[in-house]
Parts: structure tokens; C-alpha cells; sequence
């Protein structure tokens, strides 16, 4: 489908406007007007909500569908810069035939702004905030998949602009709104988790950077453009256009420091995402690189091995360090003292998985663990676990996700993950990517978020500047 054109002076002077005139947008929400397609057999046009989603295939291939699942919502717009290449794309565009299709999420705003109440946004990492802050800036509600954005600013800019244009919010770190995380809640308040010293976090390899048979030296060469991605401009966003190689597209951008998070951003926000938030540990004040296998500026590590000190934070909220260690040579082992006695006599010893993490408390006497996404937590030895059977319980909240964003987004209840609660999840992932690309030990004070002592490591917090066209993307809160 051609790519509509964009009005002559929209577009091109809505950002500039808005950061001149400092303004707040409070639009009415297009659900609550006569400004509505009527084609939803399940709800009238005044009770269903609108999405423009920008990204259509990849992890967009479960996004869409769940935020459509209940029958509340319903995509008016897609955007995509490859309407053939990405996985999962058919999905969508089956399911959605007639949904109007743009290249670029500006056109698609400057077309259908006022009928669209909410925006997904489901693309490379380093795309995130700039289609996140120009969907906040025009009133509307945002989805954005983790990691919320790609440096550690752009995530201060998005919390700020939450409460500057007063809109819904959620990461996609779905496992946050879960039987697994109203688990954890339970087992906070029954003083389970307290007294956590120690978290150890992994993951095994799964991408192609984790694979030493796949690693490259430097960047990828320049290779034929396919001809259904329309703009190569675009897909780069705010950052450094480097030629084209399907290295980056339609996935393995996720690789290149320049485009991803390495598997601490992937996998970090399912994997840490409820010690950090449940028990409150903020931004670390130091963080240590002890190994990084392969280490360039160019890709991330083939393995890494990374210490994080966070600083206590009150009562039966002691310091904490966290270790996340990704890739083939992981070894994760459980002691003796937290296994139970077999059937033959002797000890068993859980086997701790491929991906997760496990608590540690300052008195040694039991173990938690957890997996990733929306798993349950386990408590070793499992013979302790019963005594705190009531805490152990798994109950479902109300809605998952999904729904809850689009409930919120309704006026009924909130969101479990905001970007209040996952932008500093992000930083925190931000930093070990710093950590990661740096390779250097790191001292940083939360209070001036701030490292101490490495300008280097400091520039990295806002990243490489960014491209002129998208400049004043970065002033709008």
C-alpha cells in the first residue's frame, strides 16, 4: 500500500510548536465523541477504543491480538516500515484486513490523530521513545514494549511526560500483572521476601551474539535493501544510519549496542522485574563488569557476568547485591542445605533452569525462586514452603495485561507496570548496557543520577545525540 502523504505543515511543525509553547495537550478522547469507525458488532462506537499500533509484526504478533482480545478495543491504524518481512506479521493484517496502513508514525497522527485513543508500540528498542513521546504529546494512551526505551534519559523523559500529559501508561513486561506477581505481593506482605542480601539472575543463550559460531567482527557489511522496507530513514530513527544489513532487520538488531539491549534488556525487565519494583531497590550506586566474554563496542558480550550493589532501603529492606550472568557458561547451583531428604535416602537438589533468579536471605535459613514473565515463585526447601502456604497461593488478578491497559485506558482501575514503576526498571537495565559497552567498574549516586568519576560513562546515559529530525523529540518534557 502506497504511503499516504503528509500534510504540508503538521508534521512537520507539531514538535517544534509544542516545545515552544510548553503546552499540555488534553484532548477529548476519541471515545467519548462521534469521531468513531461503527464497524465493532460487540460494542457501540462510544464504548470502543481505538488503537494506531505502530509495529505489526514480530512480538506485535501477540500485542495486537491481546489488546484486541476482549472485544474493547480495535486497531484503526498500522504502522510498519516492512509490511512483508517481520514473523507474525500476516497475523495481523489477516486478522485487521481493512486497517488503514502507514510507513510513518507521523502520518499516521497527522491523519488520524483525532480518531485514535491509544498507541502499541512494538519496535526495535531504539525507536521506543520517540513514537512513545509523540503519541503522549498528542493526549494519547501508550503501550510500549520492553525495554521502555534505549538509554537511560529517554526513560527520565517518558516518566516526566506521565505526568505532564496525564495519560495512561504500560511496559510490556506482561508478567507484572499475573497469579505469579500477585504471588509475590502476598509473599512481601507475609515477610517472606524480607531480609533479601543476595540475588543471583540468569539467562542462557538464546541469540544470535550468544553464539560464538554466529559472533562478527565489527558491523555487519552493507547488504541489498528488500524492497518492501520503505524506508531505511526511518527504521534508524534517532540513531546513527549505518548501510543496510539484514543483520538488523527484520531482528538482530537487538545484538548492536547502537539499535538493542543485549539480553540484560530483553530478558532483564521479565526477569528482575518483581524484586526490583516489590523490593523497592531503586537505582544501584555501583556497577561491576567481572567478566564479559568477547567484549567490543559493536555487539554485546558472547557471555557476561555483572555485579549490581543497591544501597538498603529501610527495614527488612537491607543492601543488595545482585549479580545477572547471561550466556553458555552460566552455572547456577543450589546448596545442599536447601534441598530435601529423597525417597533413596539421600538429598535432592533442585535444578534451577535455564532463566531466572534466586533470594537470598541474610539469615540462610530458606531460598526463593523465581523464573521469568508471569512464573510462580518456589520456596527451597520445599518442606519450608509449607509453613508459608497461604503466601504460596496463586491467585489471578482481575485482568492480565493486556486488559488492564485497555481498562485503564476506559477510566476503570490503572496499570500494574506504568512508566512511573517501569521506567526505572529500564534505567536500570540502561546502566548494565552501559556496564556492558564501558567495561569498566562504575560508582553511581541515584540522588543526581549521576556516575562519579567517568565522564565517558556519563554520556552514555543520554547516548550518541540524536539525529537532527528527531531533536526536539527529546524537549517535549
Amino acid at each position: 500500500m502506497k504511503t499516504p502523504e503528509a500534510p504540508p505543515t503538521s508534521r512537520r511543525r507539531f514538535v517544534q510548536q509544542s516545545v515552544a509553547a510548553g503546552l499540555v495537550f488534553n484532548f477529548l478522547p476519541a471515545y467519548l465523541t462521534s469521531a468513531r469507525a461503527a464497524d465493532n458488532p460487540k460494542l457501540p462506537p462510544s464504548r470502543r477504543l481505538n488503537l494506531g499500533c505502530i509495529g505489526v509484526g514480530g512480538r506485535a504478533g501477540s500485542v495486537i491480538p491481546g489488546l484486541t482480545a476482549g472485544g474493547l478495543a480495535t486497531p484503526v491504524a498500522f504502522v510498519d516500515v516492512d509490511f512483508v518481512t517481520a514473523k507474525g506479521l500476516e497475523k495481523n493484517l489477516k486478522a485487521f484486513p481493512d486497517v488503514k496502513r502507514f510507513h510513518d508514525f507521523r502520518e499516521m497522527f497527522d491523519q488520524m490523530g483525532g480518531d485514535i485513543d491509544a498507541v502499541s508500540v512494538v519496535t526495535p528498542d531504539h525507536t521506543h521513545f520517540t513514537a512513545a513521546i509523540h503519541a503522549m504529546a498528542r493526549g494519547k494512551h501508550v503501550y510500549v514494549e520492553k525495554p521502555l526505551t534505549h538509554t537511560f534519559e529517554e526513560a527520565a523523559i517518558l516518566m516526566r511526560a506521565e505526568k505532564k500529559f496525564k495519560v495512561v501508561t504500560q511496559m510490556g513486561n506482561q508478567g507484572h500483572t499475573s497469579a505469579g506477581a500477585e504471588q509475590f505481593k502476598q509473599m512481601l506482605a507475609a515477610g517472606v521476601v524480607d531480609d533479601i542480601v543476595k540475588i543471583e539472575a540468569w539467562k542462557s543463550p538464546s541469540l544470535w551474539f550468544m553464539n560464538a559460531a554466529e559472533r562478527i567482527q565489527g558491523y555487519p557489511a552493507e547488504e541489498p535493501m528488500p524492497e518492501s522496507l520503505k524506508s531505511w530513514d526511518l527504521w534508524c530513527g534517532p540513531q546513527e544510519m549505518k548501510p543496510f544489513s539484514k543483520m538488523y532487520h527484520a531482528f538482530n538488531w537487538r545484538g548492536f549496542h547502537l539499535y538493542g539491549g543485549g539480553m540484560f534488556g530483553d530478558w532483564g525487565a521479565h526477569i528482575i522485574d518483581f524484586v526490583h519494583h516489590h523490593l523497592q531497590l531503586g537505582l544501584p550506586t555501583r556497577i561491576t563488569p567481572l567478566a564479559l566474554a568477547d567484549y567490543n563496542r559493536v555487539s554485546y558480550p558472547l557471555s557476561s557476568d555483572i555485579r549490581f550493589e543497591f544501597p538498603a532501603r529501610g527495614e527488612k529492606k537491607p543492601a543488595v547485591e545482585l549479580r545477572w550472568k547471561a550466556g553458555g557458561d552460566i552455572r547456577i547451583e543450589i546448596g545442599e542445605q536447601f534441598g530435601d531428604p529423597g525417597a533413596d535416602g539421600k538429598t535432592f537438589i533442585p535444578n534451577p533452569g535455564a532463566t531466572g533468579s534466586l533470594l537470598h536471605r541474610k539469615q540462610g535459613d530458606y531460598l526463593v525462586q523465581r523464573g521469568s514473565h508471569d512464573r510462580h515463585s518456589l520456596v527451597y526447601p520445599r518442606a519450608k514452603m509449607l509453613e508459608f502456604k497461604d503466601a504460596m497461593a496463586l491467585n489471578p488478578p482481575k485482568y492480565n495485561h493486556f486488559e488492564s491497559f485497555i481498562h485503564a485506558c476506559m477510566g476503570e482501575g490503572k496499570t500494574e507496570s506504568p512508566f512511573s514503576v517501569a521506567g526505572e526498571l529500564t534505567q536500570v537495565l540502561n546502566l548494565g548496557t552501559i556496564a556492558e559497552y564501558l567495561n569498566v567498574d562504575l560508582q553511581f549516586d541515584p540522588k543526581t543520577q549521576r556516575f562519579i568519576g567517568n565522564d565517558e560513562a556519563n554520556a552514555r546515559l543520554a547516548g550518541p545525540a540524536p539525529r537532527a529530525e528527531w531533536a526536539d523529540c527529546y524537549k517535549l518534557a
